[in-house]
Order: structure tokens, then sequence, then C-alpha cells
């Protein structure tokens, strides 16, 4: 049969190319005009451990991975003991055929075994042993009849840079293990994936997704020191960068990535700094810099659990707090969370705008999960037409000429705002100081002055409340649980709210998206309409709870989190909410 809703998971040790074979499968997929949510679980180490990749296919948009499986194609022996439980009834394994694997058991759970020569095939087509995954994923296709010639584009465009042989080489492969699989398994395999007619789509993840909108809205410095999951951020705008006009620098630390964004920012350079927990740590104190100069700059922030290395290349949201406290003293600062890849493109956008609005340091908080997730988007999703730039208060050379008085970079104003100037103009001359000072940056330790340059500065906040993208309530407005969530728990706790609707239960879900300056009216009005309120999210102390409770007064008591590096799943949410009633 054509099935719906199909996963596909490829296992192996590091050093194997899970992740690269993965993420090509999952292309040829979409290019069948398919949707595709795709996620990678692997180790913190080179070579060795147990990683996976694991791909949902459906003719629908899909929001996240579930935990069943239906074709394991396993690249070691420890792959097949890990997943045989994930994998659903009928379903099957693709592995070596020089690899013994007791029949017996896997039967008794209606379990398939795809034996193919993978080895032997990469060595006698391709001449090579590597080219095994290609094997593997020929063999994929052939069990479920799915069009090898998608297989065959992705296989092009990977080894486009490596020359015509080794192209030639790898398609051999494919095929021959394509023709094997499909002429001596696919009749007993009921699974089965067929092309569709779709227009192309994008395969993309939440970083690269960031990084378009940060570049689109006209980012032109970068500087990082690679921390997961942040680094490809950094890496896309490296390999990007001499074609868009973005300088990136490769810093020594963390503190020197953002002292150098925090420069650029007070010249007038749209700057940003991508990290994890880890590197963001070091950055409070300069964090509290751009505070106190007032200077736009964006940090953003993939979260991992921590404290210090912890679960490296895994998943969490316990770094919400932090963000909203981080540095010494008070000083205005936004931060946005994104749900979807989506919503990582416009925050992308979004956070330039607001930092240079509201001169101040803007958060982009995102994590593991969402970082390096992949879907299929379609095209019209990133409309780069639409996308406005918004430099706030900005003094231009003219302006500067019709000056009377002496220019005050930190002049007192209703909204809080100083009109900004860049320095270079013979007018724009102005200290700038990490200590209070004065409307002209001058260093002041007067009582009066620092009272009301902390009115002034704190002012903006009330500003930037008003540009905060309300929570987003999605499924029926009336219904007898009322889930809430913010960041990568969305796409599963949105597909597990469509499915306790489908069995006939009423369940909706509001998504926080800006979370700071808090959406405290609108949150707490929807607390109070409903039934039953649950929190689910990805950290041990209920964060986004505490938070809620400190702007509203709300004690929301039932929570379903989750802290031991994985992420969410569909299946894990209605389990957990299952075990609470």
């Amino acid at each position: 049969m054509v099935t719906n809703d199909m996963s596909f998971l490829i296992g192996g040790d590091a050093g194997q190319g899970v992740e690269s074979s993965g993420a090509g499968f999952a292309k040829a997929l979409a290019r069948g005009g398919l949707h595709i949510f795709a996620m990678q679980d692997y180790h913190s180490r080179i070579r060795g451990g147990h990683n996976f990749f694991q791909i949902r296919v459906n003719k629908r948009s899909v929001h996240s991975h579930t935990e069943a499986v239906h074709l394991v194609l396993a690249l070691t022996e420890d792959t097949i003991s890990k997943h045989t439980e994930s994998l659903v009834p009928g379903g099957g394994i693709i592995y070596d055929a020089e690899v013994e694997v007791t029949e017996k058991e896997l039967d008794e759970k209606d379990i398939r075994l795809f034996p193919v020569p993978l080895s032997k095939m990469a060595q006698e087509h391709g001449g090579a042993e590597v080219m095994r995954n290609t094997a593997a994923l020929g063999a994929a296709a052939g069990v479920v009849e799915y069009e090898i010639d998608r297989i065959e584009s992705v296989i092009r465009d990977n080894f486009r840079k490596k020359g015509e042989a080794v192209i030639e080489n790898n398609l051999k492969v494919a095929g021959a293990a394509y023709r094997f699989a499909r002429e001596h398994y696919a009749a007993e395999f009921e699974f089965k994936l067929k092309t569709v007619d779709a227009p192309a789509r994008m395969v993309i993840n939440g970083n690269h997704a960031f990084a378009l909108g940060a570049a689109v809205s006209g980012c032109k410095f970068v500087a990082g020191y690679p921390m997961t999951p942040g680094t490809s951020v950094l890496i896309w705008m490296a390999t990007h960068g001499k074609r868009l006009g973005i300088v990136t620098k490769h810093t020594e630390d963390e503190i020197a990535a953002i002292c150098m964004a925090i420069g650029a920012g007070h010249a007038g350079v749209r700057a940003m700094v991508p990290t994890s927990g880890g590197g963001f740590a070091l950055m409070a104190e300069a964090l509290g810099l751009a505070g106190m100069t007032e200077t736009p700059v964006v940090i953003f922030e993939a979260q991992r659990p921590g404290p210090s290395t912890g679960f490296a290349t895994r998943t969490e949201q316990g770094d919400l707090l932090f963000m909203l406290h981080a540095s010494q003293g008070e000083f205005p600062r936004i931060v946005l969370s994104p749900c979807t890849v989506e919503q990582c493109y416009q925050a992308g956008v979004r956070a330039f705008n607001f930092a240079e609005k509201y001169q101040c340091p803007v958060i982009v908080l995102s994590d593991n999960y969402l970082a390096n997730s992949l879907r299929t988007l379609d095209h019209d999703q990133f409309d780069f037409n639409q996308v406005a730039i918004d430099r706030g208060a900005f003094l231009t050379d003219e302006d500067m000429e019709n000056l009377s008085d002496a220019y005050k970079r930190y002049a007192f104003t209703e909204s809080g705002i100083s009109p900004r100037a860049i320095a270079g103009h013979p007018k724009a001359v102005y200290s700038t100081t990490s200590d209070e000072h004065d409307e002209y940056g001058h260093i002041t330790e007067d009582a009066g002055n620092r009272v009301k340059m902390m009115d002034k500065r704190m002012r903006k906040l009330e500003e930037a409340a008003r540009d905060m993208q309300p929570p987003e309530l999605y499924g029926p407005h009336r219904a007898d649980v009322t889930f809430i969530c913010w960041g990568s728990t969305y796409g599963p706790l949105r597909e597990a709210v469509d499915i306790l609707n489908e069995d006939g239960d009423r369940a909706n879900l509001l998504t926080i998206m800006d979370m700071w300056p808090f959406p405290k009216d609108s949150v707490g009005q929807r607390i109070d309409a409903s039934k039953r309120v649950i929190i689910v999210e990805g950290n041990y102390a209920g964060q986004l709870a505490e938070l809620i409770r400190m702007c509203t007064g709300r004690e929301i008591e039932e929570r379903i989190l989750r802290f031991d590096g994985r992420p969410f799943s569909p299946e894990y949410i209605l389990q957990r909410l299952k075990e609470g009633e």
C-alpha cells in the first residue's frame, strides 16, 4: 500500500556518513514532491558511538518526527538492536548480508529482514567500500519502489565537485542495490512511496533559515567561535559571505566575538554573534556593555543541555531565564524564540530591525532540535521582496548638518530612544563608555542623572512591547485542555493536539514566540479562559511556567517536562498526558 505517513531511519557509527546519507535521502524524497521532517541524533565524537538520522515523509506538511519507524537502514549490527523496538508491525531492516542477524526473534515481532550485499556491491560496482551508504539508499528506494531517478539526481549534485568518475561509480552502486532490493524484497514489504506532482520545495533547517533571514535583513558582520549547535550559522555565513558581502570572523574565543560584533554595531554595521549556552555564558559581561552603550547587536543562541559542556550534541530548553537576566544590572533587551523553521527566518529579519530600532541587544533563542532538523518548505514562505529594513531613529548626514547644538548621543527622549549618528561625520563626535554617563556620553556619578538615564533606557521596553507578536493559538478556540509551549516543542505538541482532536478530545495549543518583553496580558487572559492548562517544555524547572508566574501571577502546576537531551515526540507527550490523568 502507498502510505501517507512513513519513517526511515539510517544508523551507524560516527564517521560512517550517517548524516550526509540521511540528508541526501531526504532531498531525494522531497524532489519527488513529498514533505519531509528529518532529525539527527549523534554523539559528540568524531569516530565511534551510535548515530542515526530519521526521516519522516508524508504527502502533507509535517512538523515533527515520530517514534514509529517503518524501514531501518542498518550500517552496523548495533543499529539493529537499538531500533528494533521502534519498528511498526510489518516494518523492515536493510542490512549488509555479511552481518549475521538472529531471525527468530525478529520474525516473532513481524519484522522483515532484508539482507543486501552492500559492501560487495560497493566494491564491485564502485570500486570502494565507502560507497556502501549509497548502496543502502538505493536498496531502500527499491524496497519501497520509489523512483530511482530522484536518488540519482542527489548523487549527481552531491558528488559534482569530485568529478564524473565518482558520480558514475556511485550511480552504478545505487542502481545495482535498487534492482536487487526491488527484485528480492519489494513484494513482501507492504509500505510504498510514490512521487507526486508538486512545486519544487526547499529542504532547510532552522539554523540555515535564520542565517538566510539575517542575510536578507542586511547583516554584514558575523563573529563567532564554533560551538554546537550554533556553529552551522557561522558556517553558512562564511560559505555565502563573499557572494553576499558579509564579513565572517572566526575569533579566538566568545568574548572576542561579541566585542567585535559590538564594535561593528557601534560603527553602524548590522552585526551578529552565533553561539550556544556555554559560549553565551562567556559573553555575559559584554552583553552589559551593549546595554550600557545602547549598541545594537544580535546574539543567536542555540541551546543544548548544560551545565558546562553538558550534552554537547543534544537538545534542551534550559537557557530561557538565563537570557532574561544575563549580565549584571538592568537594561533593556529583546528575546525572540522562534518555534518553526519559518519563524527562524522571520526572526533573522526581525532581530536586526529591533536591535537598531531600540538600540539594544536582541537575543534569538533556538535549540538543537530546531537548529538541525530539516523540513520541506514552499519557496513562497520566504518572500524577500516583503523584507523592510527599519533602522529606527537614525540620523543622516543631512540631519547632522542641520544640528544647531552639540550632538547628544544619549539624549533624554519620551520614548527612551536617542537619535543615533554614526561616527565619521564631523558633528558625530561623542564619548562612549561602559560607565554611567550623561547625554553626551561623559562619565558621571551624579545620582539624579543615573535615575534619569535608567528611566530613559528602560522606557524602550514599553515601546518594544507594542512590536512583540502576541501568542498564537492553534486548535479550537474553546477546549478541555490548553497546552502552552515555546520553541521547538511546538512541532511535536501541535501533532499531539491534532491526534487528540481526531480522537474526539478537544485540545488547543498556545505558543509564545516573543519572550521579552513578555506578553503578560494576552497570556494571562488565555490562562483565565482555559479549563485546564498544561505547560510542555524541555527543561527540569519549568522555566516558562516560572516566567508566567513571575509576570502574570498565574501558577501552572501541570507540567510535562523533558530533560534527557532528547526531543519531545507526539507519542511522548500523549503518554505523559495519559500518565497524569
